[in-house]
């Protein structure tokens, strides 16, 4: 058996790795451990949110899955942060489960170049230093060219519910158990993480008129570009909190629990904590808020987002019939905690791929993320740069000030991680000019010239472009008169012609208002709430664009492979450690390495410019 490519993993990374590599016309065989739960969703079924939803659209804009799945399987749209400016929207979708899983296979099957096993990897198979091929438990040797790991949370994973443990990669199956210490053996460091999930709830025991109905949005915004139908909301969320009783109950079983007796010794996510996290640590709070969410239309199980926990089983249904509106709810299935192995991503390029193995590219939670989006945009970059190692391309790499995958990627081969990553609009300086609404505009150019993106999708969206352009040469051109615009609106009157655009700067007026002014209207959302978002951010994206050239030159210039760094006069043992480890590929990544001076910088540049 032989392949182009091999792709390890049938979760979020993997699918995307997988379709995005077939879409170069190579063979593509994805191996998985379950074929019926390819693209499973472990933890809650939802897609996007604050960071994440834009993640999503940009995956869509590269010419990914995510987006057209969600769009398909989505049960609940909400767009967050909408009393926010719009650098900060975040698209959420609540998934039916069992649809989400069904579509994203179709999905894959519908590629003539991708092939399916179930099986598990025992060995990652190597020569001369680049990556050959795999074994398979059952001793089968499968030769690639190439080859994306993207096991998730498998790799000698093991289950915590209360003191109870066993081995598992998620609840119901087995582990891999043997391909972590293949890549050790090959030189490549690991470490462990933990995660954990929330217990699922029998929606049909819940009484509902003790919660808070939380609907979606009235007219709900799709993740896709290319989406053909109007997406639909077709279930309710629900807000519930726990209380003094949960709390009490949790501080008096904290002896029961693995977290809290040293039994589950890896660093968790700092900003998903456990429920028994959140009552420790925030101690002096009367309760937090909990959202019971569907996990389908055509199933009553809910997934009580907020309680994850790995609490033994018997203490989680004390937690959960305290609540208001689940006195009498049944848990379907418990929460549990689950620690497992990862690679430090500082062992890889900004390309994906493993700086020991050459060919070995690595994606998702094998890189200590956590989320669904998070590990997707890294299948996606990951499965087009093995395609482009193949096909004698050069590496797609995004920068910081084009995605915020660019950020994600940036930040894990540069800083590593040392607990499960997240992605957050704060971890990205330019987040003015990566949103929502501009995804396509700012990386489908790319993905179009790469081909992962049709001439006729590309002809679609660049319509939409040039109607936003048309409209804001329309109001950087027409002015609104005192008495037109004081009827629309009294409480900011102007005293001379204004520019439309002048106006739409002001924080308070929307375009709506503006359109109604100039008696005009804009039937495509797209380009309405695109261009409103263009024109009010106008002046601090420019700031924001100059100070980019303006550091660019610096930042982009790479760094001579084969430094020694230990042999540069004037830097310190422990700055030689850390560039040494990295092995940065430009200036500026190597600026980004935690603990490195711009005093470190200056002696890098003397030293390449004597030798």
């Amino acid at each position: 058996m032989e392949y182009n490519l091999i792709v390890i993993g049938g979760g979020h990374a993997g699918i995307e790795a997988a379709h995005i590599a077939a879409k170069k016309k190579l063979s593509v065989l994805l191996i998985t451990s379950h074929l019926d739960l390819i693209g499973q969703m472990s933890c809650n079924p939802a897609i996007g949110g604050i960071a994440k939803g834009t993640i999503v659209r940009e995956i869509d804009a590269l010419g990914g899955l995510m987006a057209r799945i969600i769009d398909r399987a989505g049960i609940h749209f909400r767009m967050l942060n909408r009393s926010k400016g719009m650098a900060v929207w975040g698209p959420r979708a609540q998934a039916d489960k069992a649809m989400y899983r069904q579509i994203a296979r179709a999905s894959l099957e519908k590629r003539p170049e991708i092939f399916m096993l179930q099986g598990m990897v025992r060995e990652i198979c190597t020569a001369n230093g680049r990556a050959n091929g795999v074994v398979m438990d059952s001793g089968e040797k499968i030769n690639a060219e190439a080859i994306v790991l993207c096991a998730g949370t498998f790799l000698n994973g093991i289950m915590h519910i209360g003191l109870t443990s066993f081995p598992a990669g998620r609840n119901g199956e087995p582990p891999s158990a043997a391909l972590t210490e293949s890549l050790r053996d090959s030189g490549i460091v690991s470490g462990r993480l933990k995660t954990g999930t929330s217990p699922r709830i029998d929606g049909r025991t819940v009484d509902f008129t003790k919660l808070t109905p939380q609907p979606g949005d009235e007219d709900p915004w799709p993740f896709s570009f290319f989406s053909q139908k109007p997406v639909e909301n077709k279930a309710k969320c629900w807000i519930a909190r726990s209380n003094k009783r949960v709390h009490d109950i949790i501080r008096g079983n904290l002896d029961r629990s693995p977290l809290y007796t040293g039994k589950i010794k890896s660093a968790g996510p700092r900003y998903c904590p456990s429920i028994e996290d959140k009552v420790v640590r925030f101690g002096d709070r009367d309760g937090h808020m909990l959202f019971l969410e569907p996990e389908g239309v055509e199933c009553a199980e809910m997934y009580l987002n907020g309680l994850s926990t790995s609490l033994p089983a018997d203490v989680q249904e004390l937690l959960v019939k305290s609540i208001p509106g689940l006195e009498k709810a049944r848990i379907l299935r418990p929460g549990y905690g689950i620690e497992y192995d990862y690679f430090q991503p500082r062992q890889l390029k900004a390309s994906l791929e493993s700086k020991i193995i050459e060919n070995l590219f690595f994606a998702g939670q094998v890189n200590g993320t956590s989320g669904y989006e998070e590990a997707a945009s890294q299948g996606c970059i990951a499965g087009a740069n093995a395609a482009a190692k193949i096909l004698n391309e050069g590496p797609l790499v995004l920068g910081r000030d084009s995605s915020y995958i660019g950020v994600l990627i940036d930040d894990l081969v540069t800083k590593g991680t040392e607990e499960p990553y997240r992605m957050f609009t704060s971890r990205a300086e330019y987040r003015l000019l990566l949103r929502q609404d501009n995804a396509d505009e700012r990386l489908m150019p790319v993905a179009h010239a790469r081909g992962f993106i049709s001439d006729a999708e590309f002809d679609e969206r660049r319509a939409v472009w040039d109607q936003k352009r048309a409209w804001q040469e329309e109001f950087a051109r027409r002015r609104i008169d005192p008495a037109t615009w004081a009827a629309e609106d009294e409480a900011s009157m102007i005293d001379r012609p204004t520019l439309a655009e002048e106006l739409l700067k002001r924080p308070q007026v929307s375009i709506d208002r503006v359109l109604s002014a100039l008696g005009a209207q804009i039937a495509c959302r797209d380009v309405r709430l695109g261009m409103e978002a263009d024109i009010k951010y106008k002046g601090f994206v420019a700031k924001q664009q100059a100070e980019i050239v303006r550091q660019r030159g610096a930042v982009e210039m790479r760094l001579p492979a084969g430094i020694q760094y230990q042999t540069v006069s004037g830097l310190s043992a422990e700055t030689k450690s850390k560039l040494a480890e990295v092995l940065p590929q430009t200036v500026g990544q190597a600026s980004r390495i935690p603990g490195i001076t711009p005093a470190d910088i200056s002696v890098l540049l003397i030293h390449i410019a004597k030798k």
